[in-house]
């Protein structure tokens, strides 16, 4: 099939890869525009950009679909393009009804949650922070709603008990791209069926902040350990022991009770900090700042709780 693609983060590489590799033919690839990123402020180009460079595929980043030249060169691209079908994982962009309505089979969204469920910028962060069992991906046929197109398919993933965000990404980016050939399969050959949501299932999942990033260990240690899941690594949770600001990119729960109050160090020799139900959060892999990424065993050897 003839595919526009439109994604920008890490997620949205595997459905793009998905598609190279089954063998349809990818038009171009809008992304988000290269940004400045880290310390150094070195403008960096999205992982879709760099993949569709290493695959020879043509690339388009405009500002917007909205307003602007910017806007009317995009929608120019896209008409001379002309493709059968819009593919979006990820993008970052509101797509105007033009946009929706130009390709002969629409505009299909990969969407990293079982919706109606976590509809959003946020859907894997917030599952975990709310300390969902399963997710999965849901492909839809996008509307000018936010993420209420009707539903093509669905697959469900399975959580750990100690995955992060990162982890849990990369398993349904994967799911995502092998449900997305199907799918762009089944609507060729005309067995695609969509189903309506439910809104009344529906719940929000809004993009995640930095002023989310320090943990509160008056919560509970579950509530803590799945805050901590759900910002690895971006923001990443962290706290301030002292005047020192240590994040948290990993942890476990322990299951003793320590009659401490909460904030205090539980068990100095793991880095185990009581939470308010007096159970403890153990911290498994923590960065100083100033320092490097490190389990928590490496950096207890040159740092004194």
């Amino acid at each position: 099939m003839k595919i526009v693609f439109m994604g920008t983060p890490d997620f949205a590489v595997s459905s793009l890869d998905s598609l190279v590799k089954a063998g349809h033919e990818i038009l171009g690839v809008f992304t988000q525009p290269d940004r400045p990123k880290g310390r150094g402020n070195k403008v960096v180009p999205p992982p879709v950009k760099q993949y569709a460079a290493e695959h020879g595929l043509d690339v388009y980043q405009p500002l917007s679909f909205k307003k602007g030249d910017d806007a009317q060169a995009a929608m120019e691209t896209l008409h001379r393009l002309s493709p059968e079908i819009i593919v979006v994982a990820a993008y970052g962009r509101i797509l105007p009804k033009e946009v929706l309505e130009l390709p002969k089979y629409g505009c299909i969204n990969v969407h990293g949650s079982l919706l109606p469920a976590y509809r959003g910028a946020g859907p894997v962060q917030w599952c975990l922070i709310n300390g969902e069992k399963q997710t999965g991906v849901t492909i839809m046929q996008m509307g000018e709603g936010l993420d209420t197109g009707d539903m093509i398919d669905k697959v469900t993933v399975d959580i750990g008990a100690d995955e992060t965000a990162d982890e849990l990404m990369d398993r349904l980016a994967a799911a995502g791209g092998e449900l997305l050939c199907r799918v762009i399969d089944d609507i060729g050959q005309g067995r695609a069926k969509a189903e309506p949501q439910d809104d009344s299932l529906s719940n929000y999942a809004p993009m995640i902040t930095k002023d989310m990033a320090e943990l509160d260990l008056s919560m509970t240690a579950q509530e803590v350990h799945n805050r901590i899941r759900g910002l690895s690594s971006n923001p990443g949770a962290y706290i301030m022991l002292g005047e020192r600001r240590i994040k948290v990119y990993k942890s476990t729960l322990d299951t003793r009770k320590f009659a401490l109050p909460a904030g205090s160090v539980g068990d100095k020799d793991t880095f185990t900090m009581v939470c308010g139900d007096g159970y403890g959060v153990t911290f498994t892999e923590v960065q100083a700042i100033g320092g490097k990424r490190m389990k928590t065993a490496d950096f207890l050897r040159g740092n004194k709780l």
